[in-house]
């Protein structure tokens, strides 16, 4: 998405953009500090800073019947999570979100998720414990038996299989079974204090920056290639085609039902503290 914004292959005019690669969770904390004036974001994280930030209408990253999973390493079912311990890659993905849902339409509790070292606590029979694990390091807890299941995000849904771990749920395929709607994962975020022209105008370059990538793709492939994990060039393409598509240039009707249907039953099932009035620029 970034590509054409940082090699220079749209004119940005007046303005400059400096990019930092880092995490989503990493992303979202900063986020809700309000450190960066144009940043990616959980939609889950989102819900939480909607005093600083306004949603780009392009940017977004869509499960279509497909998202985040758990597995494990062996095979269970949603209902056997009672009284396991999951590692998950934050408590403001979507991905946290999306499995809190879940678990509380099959009756089980969540316990408060402790940070990377906290000590193992207790669950009861129908809670599931969290843990907080950098993304890129669940897969290989869950392999060594270090943690019941993993809450898996990004290129690990293509490769899980690989280490012989089992899917227990595509959280997209269960949203899509619940609502009829894509699961809105992540979306890009700008800062409400630039003032609305310059929210317009920078939300331009961004779909700019995209509209580059899907008509240049080998190039931005390319590009984003460097920062990938453990995939060829086919699984490269493949993944980035599940979250770079015609859902990122814009949200669409059906992509914004789905952001205010997924944060209004966050909200109703107390995850979410308020409800969400979502603002859109673009």
């Amino acid at each position: 998405m970034f590509h054409a914004l940082t090699n220079d292959k749209v004119d940005t005019g007046d303005y400059r953009f400096t990019h930092q690669l880092q995490d989503i969770e990493t992303l979202n904390h900063r986020a809700l500090k309000g450190e960066l004036e144009l940043t990616a974001v959980s939609l889950h994280g989102y819900s939480f800073m909607t005093d600083k930030y306004a949603l780009c209408a392009c940017g977004c990253s869509m499960g279509d019947g497909y998202g985040p999973m758990v597995v494990t390493p062996k095979p269970m079912k949603i209902e056997d999570l009672a009284g396991k311990t999951i590692a998950i890659p934050g408590t403001l993905t979507t991905a946290f979100l999306a499995l809190r849902l879940c678990l509380k339409s099959k009756g089980l509790d969540a316990a408060p998720a402790e940070e990377v070292g906290a000590p193992a606590g207790l669950a009861g029979e129908t809670t599931v414990r969290f843990v907080i694990r950098p993304f890129d390091e669940i897969l290989n807890l869950v392999e060594k038996g270090e943690v019941d299941a993993g809450l898996i995000i990004h290129e690990g849904q293509l490769t899980y299989q690989n280490q012989g771990l089992h899917l227990v749920v595509d959280l997209g395929v269960w949203w899509m079974e619940e609502t009829g709607l894509p699961l809105p994962l992540g979306g890009n975020a700008i800062r409400k204090d630039l003032g609305r022209k310059a929210m317009d105008e920078v939300t331009a370059l961004l779909k700019k920056s995209i509209e580059y990538a899907l008509a240049h793709r080998k190039e931005a492939l390319d590009y984003a290639m460097k920062y990938g994990r453990d995939l060829d060039v086919a699984k490269s393409d493949k993944f980035v085609g599940m979250y770079v598509n015609d859902w990122t240039l814009d949200f669409g009707p059906r992509g914004r039902e789905a952001v205010a249907l997924l944060l209004k039953k966050g909200y109703e099932a107390g995850i979410i503290p308020n409800p969400v009035e979502l603002e859109f620029i673009g």
